[in-house]
């Protein structure tokens, strides 16, 4: 029996109903016709001064100020650990929104979102929470299969907004192309077999995308990071595998961060798969080793590991 086939229960898939239907149960807001917005966990904690997202204190981040959004619903990947409905083919738009038309919807639909808190947060976060500073373009589905992806980058931009760019990193022209605050990659793998099982790609070759948009991050001059969710029993192996493919990117920051047991990925993976913070601290510390990172920072709520050449942070 493989690797998957241990810790796949397939009896456990969660039943779907129509896609769009499933987003609104699930607390999202759609941003025209193919964008989306959704507030997190942190968020609500933040606008009611009750701690805040890891991103914040890794990189400086105001939780209850910022987006969580997607450009589009479509991803050219199912990984397993994802905990959106994967399961679900979600077709190419007929006419793609523009960037002004999306920034101004997900502004809108996030004031939206908020606005149940006026009467329960503290007023002057609330007020604050209706004036984003941060977007989060990492919510569901691949970022980077949106055309105008650097329009809205830049679009954010001009409304003081910075923006997080998270990617699977098979579409390196696309990352040859943006630059946003910072810049995040998906690295799940040590090895193309591995990716496989894990990320279940829709298309040959993606593997050699990826590795083609290493080389990428590496020319950037924006913030860049790694990110690599760990699974027990599927890819927290092999550091030092890691660690050759990380060192073509030479990534400003790598993230090592729990999978954790959410959403459809429970139809999909058993809760055993998910690691302490401890054993995340040993995986990230040996790949640290390997690489010649060091550890900068760590937060045992969200299982998060930070690594950057130096040890250090810094804020945008």
């Amino acid at each position: 029996m493989s690797r998957q086939d241990e810790i796949i229960n397939v009896k456990n898939i969660i039943d779907i109903p129509d896609f769009k239907t499933l987003l609104k149960k699930q607390g999202y807001s759609l941003a025209g016709s193919h964008s989306a917005v959704k507030t997190c966990l942190w968020l609500t904690r933040s606008i009611k001064n009750e701690g805040s997202c890891y991103k914040s204190r890794f990189y400086g981040i105001t939780s209850h100020r910022c987006i969580q959004m997607t450009p589009t619903l479509m991803c050219n990947q199912k990984c397993l650990h994802c905990w959106r409905p994967t399961e679900i083919d979600v077709p190419m738009p007929t006419d793609w929104d523009s960037p002004v038309e999306i920034v101004g919807l997900c502004i809108a639909a996030q004031r939206k979102l908020i606005s149940g808190f006026g009467g329960s947060a503290p007023r002057e976060r609330w007020l604050e929470g209706n004036e984003p500073k941060h977007a989060a373009i990492s919510l569901s589905g691949e970022p980077t299969m949106y055309p105008y992806l650097p329009e809205l980058v830049e679009e954010f931009d001009k409304q003081g907004i910075s923006t997080f760019v998270v990617t699977n990193g098979t579409n390196p022209d696309m990352l040859k192309k943006i630059n946003p605050s910072q810049l995040y990659m998906s690295l799940d793998a040590p090895d193309e077999d591995t990716y496989i099982k894990a990320c279940l790609p829709g298309s040959p070759g993606l593997w050699n995308r990826i590795n083609e948009s290493l080389h990428v991050l590496k020319d950037k001059e924006t913030r860049t990071a790694i990110r690599i969710t760990a699974i027990k029993g599927l890819n927290m192996f092999d550091p030092a595998g890691y660690a050759k493919l990380i060192k073509k990117a030479e990534p400003d920051f790598v993230e090592v961060k729990a999978y954790m047991h959410l959403g459809f990925s429970r139809g999909r993976l058993p809760r055993e798969a998910m690691p302490s913070h401890g054993e995340v601290m040993v995986f990230a510390k040996d790949i640290a080793r390997h690489l010649g990172y060091k550890v900068a920072d760590d937060v045992e709520i969200s299982r998060v590991v930070l690594l950057s050449k130096d040890g250090t942070v810094s804020d945008l």
